[in-house]
């Protein structure tokens, strides 16, 4: 099967492009430069030059492949509505080029979307329209009615691994710039969390096994790790106190990140490792972190 995988030299997306060609499957990664380009080749892919905020360039991969992977995503905090909105429009172009063809399209969303405070299902639909990143599984819906064969991945808010550039690493740099590692209350707040590895296997079998329009899947390992343990092991690495705060003191501390750092969003993957045979085999997030790399000098 050839396929079209959008973030294909980032994180989790370079993962998905060894687990596909590992599985004998060829590769098409978009690429917005000459070194992404050069990039995708060298880990045995080709390469499809364009954007995110280009969707004649997403149209094209799409149609010159028989399955689409969309990873990618502007990671711009600073403006995240219009980037949530771009989401929106990229997975309305894929769409647009698999309508009637029955080629899958796997569409990336978050556990963060959901109720916060119990354990979330694959059944589970977002708790509500506020969150802008809403967007991609509104419009991973639309393009489901026009009756392209699309699924979407919940990512948990830890996708941890070797080169881990997402919100452990930003949680590590706040505590080294303000000498404490901290956490809100009890610290009992739980994330949950997946390796890179074992989520670029969810994606695919959710792509092998192209199941109904609409499916949801929780690329979920562990279902709920508390915060205190990651602030513990943080402390530790760094040699630095760990300490309890407030809500309010620790909304403080932790500025534009202190939405992320209170999340209690537990998730369950029963549903998924029960429909697909997925199984998580990657270290967990405790352990993974507790390593010299998360802590260069």
């Amino acid at each position: 099967m050839r396929v079209f995988v959008t973030g294909a030299t980032g994180f989790i997306g370079s993962a998905i492009v060894q687990e596909l060609i590992g599985a004998g499957h060829q590769v098409l990664g978009l690429a917005r430069s000459d070194a992404a380009a050069a990039s995708l080749l060298a880990s045995g892919a080709k390469a499809h030059r364009g954007d995110l905020d280009n969707p004649d360039s997403l149209r094209s991969g799409a149609a010159a492949s028989d399955a689409v992977i969309h990873t990618g995503f502007i990671h711009d905090f600073s403006r995240f509505k219009a980037v949530c909105e771009t989401d929106r429009s990229a997975i309305a172009a894929l769409g647009s080029a698999l309508a009637g063809s029955d080629r899958p399209l796997i569409v990336t969303s978050g556990i963060g979307l959901l109720a916060p405070g119990k354990l979330a299902t694959e059944k589970d639909m977002p708790a509500s329209t506020i969150n802008p990143r809403v967007a991609s599984e509104e419009a991973a819906d639309a393009v489901a009615a026009s009756g392209v064969r699309v699924s979407v991945v919940r990512l948990p808010p830890s996708v941890h691994g070797v080169g881990d550039h997402g919100f452990v690493p930003m949680l590590i740099g706040i505590a080294r710039e303000k000498g404490q590692s901290v956490y809100s209350g009890d610290g009992g707040n739980r994330w949950p969390a997946v390796h890179r590895l074992d989520a670029a296997r969810l994606y695919r079998l959710a792509l092998e096994k192209a199941p109904a329009p609409g499916t949801r899947f929780h690329g979920v390992a562990e279902e709920g790790v508390p915060f205190r343990e990651i602030a513990e092991v943080i402390g530790r690495r760094l040699g630095i106190p760990v300490v309890s705060k407030t809500s309010e003191e620790a909304a403080a501390h932790f500025a534009w990140f202190a939405h992320f750092a209170a999340l209690d969003i537990p998730a369950s993957a029963k549903q998924t490792s029960e429909q697909l045979g997925w199984h998580p085999v990657q270290p967990g997030l405790i352990a993974d972190i507790d390593q010299p790399a998360y802590f260069p000098a």
